[in-house]
């Protein structure tokens, strides 16, 4: 799935806010810039493997950032629906 779907898509941007989503059962597909600290990015890859949400990878918080239509980057964001 392209990071252009999160241009016009609903979503939640930043580490705190993604997840809230997963652990609500709001997110349905999380993204993680590759080059954002490990450290940071992957307590949220195993809250995603063990609420089985699909995670892809952005190339750069940069790009994820300007995906989601934020001037800064953006170590993760999730896009949102009703159910999964």
């Amino acid at each position: 799935m392209p990071l252009e779907t999160l241009k016009s898509a609903d979503r939640v941007t930043g580490l705190k806010q993604v997840g809230k989503a997963v652990r609500n059962h709001r997110a349905v597909r999380v993204f993680l810039a590759e080059d954002a600290d490990a450290r940071v990015t992957e307590p949220i890859r195993e809250l995603c493997k063990a609420e089985d949400v699909p995670v892809e990878a952005a190339p750069t918080m940069k790009e994820l950032g300007k995906a989601c239509g934020i001037d800064v980057g953006a170590a993760a964001a999730a896009l949102i629906g009703s159910h999964r």
